[in-house]
């Protein structure tokens, strides 16, 4: 075993390690945690410092050691050469649309460090929908599609043109900046440029499609959610605000990959530290299982040579910011980072001359590595798995001004020289006119290359990312069931919210759509008064409920269920809207439509998930969001702060949002029987935003004919009285009943 620091008395050491290992084999791994936790507490107690997160980090090397590593089951050189014919189209796209667009640009860094991860993934796991298996679903980096359209240029999926036409939608021959399946229905199935909506959406797609399996809908089938972000995306609170019901709740259905390119826009990630060891932390520590992906194939030489871990000890020692600087100039001075003054390490590397050690790579641009990691995540059970792959920003653009520099990101162009040395090292067949024309590059249909493209997709299903709107039309109530809320109250007083409770009930009962249901909620259900879902249907857990909840003899009691049907989130806007999402959507991506009503105080909506909720309808989702608890005034004691008088407003500003502020619970009615026969009868690609009053107020009989009136948005409640003068006077959500006072 490689240790991390000089040892200075390996004998004993090796006796250590060796009872822990005849502790594991004959008492069990149980046993072995139980020792390993008290020795660490032993030594917190004795003095020697030893902090909480010590054991929460492994050493700075790849996680799957050189002889676990299964067999390649392709093709590296032809992988390889397809890999560099996306890598030259992508370039090309972008700096095509520079030069004839004016400005129009996109990014070159991104996808140049993430290719191997992408094709990989391509080549080997990303699995299509088949007629028998819905397919994985892949959250791509929204800032590197220009690899997505580069692969499918030789596939045959979008033309030449398109290429062209990059960022360029208008006239229907171009393609869209990043993933939009607005702007590309048959191609992009999640919205993910906005940094850290994707990383989220994963985690509770991953869930939701557990939450199918358990309420014996649909079964998942295995299906994999991967999830491709950055390094410093990770600072986004949205990218971590899942990270512990993630592993809570067992999704090993999900795979996250962080392209570690050490680097954002700006500069370095974490240039005084390392965020490689900082992110394994967080993911360990919140219960995920953690594989790095560090070095390349070319090291596996030096650590076998490394039997003291002096190696492994000067680069765990390092920060980012120095492996950057060795990485851009070059081998000579890699040598004199690494080695320094001490001899045994400078003669580890004494063999191997300055390109040689300029040769040493990251482990993201290995496909070999990066295929262990991969075929160890898909295996695994009981956990998430997190791959930290570190690779270099900007890779095989030419480290004199781009790779792996500060400024990578907002690097355009390439000179001649950087064109020339690009081919070169990527073995492209293109002409010095070719290169300095940006021309696309694509070989002949019935080249090795795209013959292999080709069969490695048909073997996985399909070809990815691709978008199926799948017709699966729901049979929708009629108004007419919904009478107990149309005929009023008579004398008695009622909110909108509890309304809205009466409206769930005929839908949860319903024989045709009643499964389809999905209740959301953020841990507001007594606030608005429909506790009495708990009962009825149950709070989904995966593992039932393993305890007596204390108010067990109520009516009303918190009741939990494997299949339960409500999405009882916590205080969490964010993940209610990325289960929403996911409900929403799976009219798509699972085939199999789903109606979900999330139900939130409406203080806390827009404006805390408005991004999540632009997403959405980019994704061309279906479904409802109740803005609860509005009106005037609301509960009481909670002040002005927490009045709401502008949510309609924001609703408004989402083109496919049909934004409502009904004041009787007649008009909910109409309205939500409406949007669902729209959404789920006609197929509409828009969803609804209500409010829900919680002011109560006796509620009136619908006005015989005033339901198109109430969709258009205006009816008229009550005539005015003849008189010689008369004013029109109009109104909406509580301050409608203001309005008939003042009539």
């Amino acid at each position: 075993m490689t240790q991390m620091r000089h040892d200075i008395d390996p004998v004993e050491t090796n006796e250590w390690l060796e009872a822990l290992a005849s502790l594991i084999k004959y008492e069990g791994a149980e046993r072995a945690h139980f020792i390993l936790e008290n020795l660490m507490e032993s030594a917190r107690q004795s003095g020697i410092g030893i902090g909480q997160g010590a054991m929460i980090t492994t050493p700075y090397i790849n996680t799957i050691p050189v002889d676990e590593q299964p067999a390649y089951p392709g093709d590296l050189n032809l992988e390889r050469r397809i890999e560099a014919m996306i890598r030259w189209n992508a370039i090309a796209m972008v700096v095509q649309a520079k030069k004839e667009a004016g400005g129009v640009g996109g990014h070159l860094a991104s996808y140049a460090s993430i290719a191997t991860l992408y094709e990989v993934g391509f080549n080997h796991f990303f699995r299509g929908a088949t007629k028998d298996f819905a397919g994985d679903l892949i959250y791509f980096q929204g800032h590197s599609s220009e690899g997505n359209y580069g692969r499918a240029f030789l596939e045959g999926r979008l033309s030449e043109t398109q290429l062209k036409n990059f960022r360029q939608e208008i006239g229907g021959q171009g393609i869209s900046s990043y993933p939009h399946p607005w702007l590309m229905p048959n191609f992009w199935q999640f919205a993910t440029v906005s940094l850290g909506l994707g990383a989220l959406q994963a985690i509770y797609q991953a869930r939701f499609l557990k939450y199918l399996d358990n309420r014996k809908l649909l079964s998942h089938g295995d299906r994999k959610v991967w999830l491709f972000c950055g390094d410093g995306e990770m600072d986004e609170p949205e990218s971590i605000a899942g990270l512990t019901m993630a592993a809570r709740e067992k999704l090993d259905n999900l795979i996250y990959v962080v392209n570690c390119n050490l680097q954002r826009l700006d500069g370095l990630v974490r240039s005084n530290s390392k965020i490689v060891q900082e992110l394994e932390g967080l993911f360990r520590g919140a219960g995920w299982n953690v594989i790095k992906v560090l070095w390349d194939s070319k090291w596996d030489a030096l650590f076998a040579k490394d039997t003291k871990g002096l190696l492994l000890h000067r680069l765990s020692q390092c920060v980012d910011g120095d492996l950057q600087t060795a990485y851009v100039r070059g081998g000579a001075y890699t040598r004199e980072f690494l080695c320094g003054d001490n001899e045994e390490l400078k003669a580890l590397f004494a063999d191997m001359s300055d390109e040689e050690i300029a040769q040493l790579n990251r482990g993201a641009h290995d496909p070999i590595k990066v295929y262990s990691a991969y075929a160890a995540a898909v295996k695994h059970h009981g956990q998430p798995t997190a791959i930290l792959a570190q690779g270099v920003k900007g890779y095989g653009l030419g480290t004199r001004t781009t790779e792996s520099r500060n400024v990578a990101h907002n690097q355009l162009e390439m000179t001649d020289e950087e064109l020339i040395g690009f081919r070169d090292r990527f073995d492209l067949p293109l002409s010095d006119q070719q290169l300095k024309d940006h021309q696309f590059y694509k070989s002949e249909d019935k080249s090795p290359e795209i013959k292999y493209l080709h069969a490695q997709r048909k073997k996985l299903g399909g070809y990815i990312p691709e978008r199926v709107a799948h017709s699966d039309p729901l049979k929708v109530p009629e108004l007419g069931d919904f009478d107990a809320v149309l005929k009023g109250t008579g004398d008695r007083t009622m909110s909108t919210t509890m309304a809205l409770g009466r409206i769930l009930n005929v839908l949860l009962k319903d024989k045709n759509i009643g499964q389809r249901i999905v209740p959301i909620f953020s841990d507001e259900v007594r606030t608005f008064g429909l506790e009495s879902l708990f009962r009825q249907v149950g709070i989904y857990s995966p593992i039932g409920q393993l305890y007596t909840p204390e108010d067990k003899e109520q009516l009303l009691y918190y009741h939990e269920a494997t299949d339960g049907q409500v999405l009882e989130e916590g205080i969490t806007e964010a993940g209610c809207m990325a289960s929403w999402m996911a409900a929403a959507t799976s009219y798509s991506t699972n085939r199999y439509a789903m109606v979900p009503f999330f139900t939130y105080y409406s203080m806390f909506g827009f404006q805390r998930i408005g991004d999540f909720i632009w997403a959405s309808a980019d994704m061309r989702a279906r479904g409802f969001l109740i803005g609860a608890t509005a009106g005037r005034t609301t509960l009481e004691g909670e002040g002005l702060q927490h009045q709401d008088g502008h949510s309609l407003l924001m609703a408004s500003q989402f083109p496919n949002c049909r934004a409502y502020d009904p004041t009787f619970g007649y008009e909910m009615a109409v309205i939500i029987q409406h949007g669902m026969k729209c959404m789920y009868e006609n197929e509409e690609d828009v969803f609804y935003y209500i409010m829900a009053m919680n002011e109560k107020y006796a509620q009136p009989e619908m006005p015989k004919g005033a339901e198109e009136g109430i969709i258009k948005g205006m009816y008229l409640y009550k005539k005015a009285n003849k008189a010689k003068y008369n004013v029109q006077l109009m109104g909406s959500g509580t301050i409608l009943r203001e309005v008939r006072a003042a009539a």
